[in-house]
C-alpha cells in the first residue's frame, strides 16, 4: 500500500544490475550489515522472496553487490586512465580522479566496513588485487624518465596515494581530492619530479 492507502503495484521485473545498485545504496547508508533482503526489497520494489530466489543467501547478495562495485570502479579507472595526460601531472590527475567517491566525514570511515567485507571474501580480495594491478599499470608510462621504466615508482605512488586517503580520513582537512593532489605533488617533489 502506498502512503494514501492506494495499492502500489510491484514492478514485474527489475534487472539484477538495478537490484545490485539498490543493494549498494543500502550499503552506503546502512553499512554491509544493513544489506538484508528486506532492506533491498524496500529499495528496489521487489519482494524479499524474489531476492532470495535470485541470490540465495544474504552472503550471495552482498558478494554480488560488491562485485558490482568493483566493476563500477574498474570502469571509473579505465575512464580516468583515458582522460589523464601521459606525464607526472597526469599520474596525479589519474589518482585524484579516483579519489572523489570516498564520501565526506563519517562516510569515509563507514566505507572502511565495506573494505572489511572485501578482505574477508577470497573472490572480492581477488577483485581488489586485479584493480590494484590496473591502477599500478596506468602509472609507469606517466612516470617514465629518459626512457627508463618506472614500475617501482608506480607501485610506490599507488601506496602513497592510499596512505594520503587514509591520513585524510583522520584529519578531514579540506576536500579529499585537494588533499590527495597536494600530498602526491609533495611526494613527486621529494623524489625529484616536477608536476
Amino acid at each position: 500500500m502506498g502512503r494514501a492507502g492506494v495499492k502500489v503495484p510491484r514492478p514485474k521485473s527489475v534487472a539484477d544490475v538495478d537490484v545490485l545498485d539498490g543493494a549498494l545504496r543500502v550499503m552506503r547508508s546502512a553499512g554491509p550489515d544493513g544489506v538484508t533482503f528486506q532492506a533491498v526489497a524496500r529499495e528496489t520494489g521487489l519482494s524479499a522472496p524474489t531476492l532470495v530466489q535470485r541470490f540465495g543467501t544474504k552472503a550471495g547478495l552482498l558478494q554480488a553487490a560488491l562485485i558490482r562495485a568493483w566493476d563500477l570502479l574498474d570502469a571509473a579507472t579505465e575512464a580516468a586512465d583515458a582522460a589523464a595526460p601521459v606525464n607526472a601531472k597526469g599520474a596525479v590527475a589519474f589518482l585524484v580522479a579516483l579519489s572523489g567517491d570516498y564520501g565526506e566525514g563519517d562516510a569515509y570511515g563507514d566505507g572502511l566496513l565495506v573494505l572489511r567485507e572485501d578482505m574477508r571474501d577470497p573472490v572480492l580480495r581477488r577483485c581488489g588485487t586485479v584493480w590494484h594491478a590496473r591502477v599500478v599499470a596506468a602509472l609507469p608510462r606517466r612516470l617514465a624518465r629518459n626512457g627508463r621504466p618506472a614500475d617501482r615508482l608506480a607501485r610506490l605512488m599507488a601506496a602513497q596515494w592510499q596512505g594520503a586517503i587514509l591520513w585524510w580520513g583522520f584529519s578531514r582537512r579540506g576536500k579529499l581530492p585537494a588533499a590527495v593532489q597536494a600530498d602526491l605533488g609533495d611526494w613527486l617533489a621529494a623524489i625529484g619530479r616536477r608536476v
